[in-house]
């Protein structure tokens, strides 16, 4: 194989990887999800309406204006405004969600398969912070105050916990109209049907005892769907 041959296959795949790395482009003005089947074009996991009946209240969602319930385990509720909230999102390949914390509330640590994920915070002080792939897992962490920006990269665990006396307030932008969530402590110690304890004493070399004990607890989920 020829050398030009050789650094054109490369170029190829290097457009291909960054051609999939985030939801694809819109090939028109916009998309609007519905679930009608009828006179519809199924595109990127939604069916589209007819841009002719298009409203204002497609690209509409007012529900970031209300403070999340925090009441629970976690002290922290996370309110999204992504393709299930704003049908008109369906191919831009961006979302919102607040997330709303009580003293010393956490949004446990927990990773977006599909976007990565740009923090600001509008009131109170955030501890926060993501771990990077193996072999080197390194904590990046910072505190941040008001009007302070924080990146979390796609697909990397990442968390936030309310270090400050009064409630938090933090609005996250995400890359993908459908970012999807994976809290770690839910998935492996909440999963449907549970994970074998023999996985699990291995995997994090603990007493069974210790598996079955966080097995039976109520993992809660601090989303609003």
């Amino acid at each position: 194989m020829g050398a030009s041959t050789l650094a054109y296959i490369v170029l190829l795949a290097m457009a291909f990887s960054v051609a999939s790395a985030s939801d694809p482009s819109p090939l028109q003005d916009f998309c609007v999800a519905v679930n009608d089947t009828n006179d519809s074009v199924f595109v990127n996991g939604k069916f589209c309406k007819d841009p002719k009946l298009a409203t204002p209240n497609d690209f509409f969602f007012s529900g970031l204006r209300v403070p999340g319930n925090t009441s629970n385990k976690l002290g922290s509720m996370v309110t999204p405004a992504n393709v299930a909230q704003i049908p008109g999102l369906n191919t831009l390949g961006v979302s919102l969600a607040r997330v709303d914390y009580a003293p010393y509330g956490l949004n446990p640590p927990h990773s977006h398969p599909r976007a990565t994920e740009i923090l600001t915070v509008l009131e109170g002080t955030l501890y926060v912070g993501f771990v990077t792939s193996n072999p080197d897992n390194r904590l990046i962490s910072k505190v941040l105050h008001k009007g302070d920006v924080f990146v979390f990269p796609q697909g990397l665990i990442h968390f936030q916990l309310n270090v400050g006396k009064t409630n938090a307030v933090a609005i996250a932008s995400l890359s993908s109209q459908n970012p999807g969530v994976i809290t770690i402590a839910n998935a492996v110690f909440g999963s449907k049907p549970a994970i074998s304890a023999d996985v699990l004493t291995k995997a994090f070399q603990v007493d069974k005892n210790v598996v079955n004990y966080l097995q039976s607890q109520f993992w809660t989920d601090n989303h609003t769907y």
